[in-house]
């Protein structure tokens, strides 16, 4: 199945990971939460092939996650800056680490800490409704009609 039939599925899941689902989109955003905007920045910190990171940043952008701003006229130069959407992810990817954390630990492990008190953050997916970690109760699966 490619991306584009993900794109038109029902499922929220399965369009969002025709967008995010491979590697270097995530930590894209991941770097772009912790503060990241230019080229050079992401090319270092990912040890990226120039033309993969800028296909990943060009579908960012184009999807919503992240703006592409200009910040030097002379030679033109952009930077992408997170949208409301991006911000949105940074829960999505605590999610992923946390999991990594429990089943894939081992070793010496990046820690992400609250900038305010210092303390390491512990993301838990909770329903909003029940109040009910996600996970801990039975889910049914209802497609639309």
């Amino acid at each position: 199945m490619n991306n584009q039939n993900l794109l038109n599925e029902p499922c929220p899941i399965a369009r969002s990971l025709a967008l995010v689902g491979d590697a270097w989109s995530i930590l894209i955003l991941r770097d772009a939460n912790a503060g990241l905007t230019r080229f050079d920045e992401f090319r270092k910190s990912l040890a990226i092939a120039p033309t993969i990171l800028t296909r990943r940043l060009v579908m960012l952008a184009e999807e919503g996650l992240l703006e592409k701003r200009r910040y030097l006229e002379r030679p033109p130069r952009e930077e992408y800056v997170l949208t409301a959407a991006g911000r949105d992810f940074l829960s999505v990817l605590f999610m992923i680490g946390a999991w990594g954390r429990k089943h894939r630990g081992g070793g010496k492990l990046t820690r992400f800490l609250d900038a305010e008190t210092g303390t390491e953050i512990e993301p838990v997916a909770v329903d909003g409704v029940t109040n009910a970690r996600i996970g801990t109760r039975a889910i049914r699966i209802v497609n639309p009609e």
